[in-house]
């Protein structure tokens, strides 16, 4: 979880790996009224996002129901949005990706194909309500080289 750029994707894909688990993209899971709004500029309200949050919250269970782990994507700005999430799996570990403003401004511009442009970066630090310390969260800091990130959550993950 955490902004635009801090790395989810390409955290969570090689976390999924290392742990042999499923992998889901909850930027796929977007209905394409949000996509368009987001590539028009125009940040997502809670009642837009709802939907999506239920989206990736029903593939986690039915993953989990099927006896599979699963890594997924999701901004989880909030910690209603974490709560939300939660109801769909009681055991969620969030694993939060954090940066500055100005680095996620810098590596969301970068991006080529993406409909989310760096302009909502702000927005998105404006509702960003860190987890707290009685959430399942770890945080870990998103400069960081990928492969270091996933080595350090597998450690934390298998210890817990």
């Amino acid at each position: 979880m955490g902004v635009a750029g801090c790395g989810k994707s390409a955290v969570g894909i090689a976390l999924a790996a290392a742990l042999g688990v499923a992998f889901v993209e909850g930027d796929r899971l977007h209905p394409t009224e949000n996509v368009a709004r987001m590539a028009r500029g125009e940040p997502l309200t809670d009642a837009l996002r709802e939907g999506w949050l239920d989206a990736i919250g029903e593939r986690i269970s039915a993953l989990a129901g099927k006896g599979q782990g699963a890594i997924a994507t999701c901004s989880a700005l909030k910690r209603t949005y974490r709560e939300r999430l939660r109801g769909f799996a009681r055991d969620i570990v969030f694993l939060y990706l954090e940066i500055d403003p100005a680095t996620a401004r810098q590596r969301v511009g970068s991006r080529k194909g993406h409909f989310m442009p760096a302009s909502l970066v702000d927005s998105q630090f404006a509702i960003l309500e860190p987890p707290a310390g009685d959430e399942r969260a770890l945080t870990f800091d998103a400069t960081r080289p990928v492969a270091d990130l996933v080595a350090e959550a597998v450690r934390i993950l298998a210890d817990s």
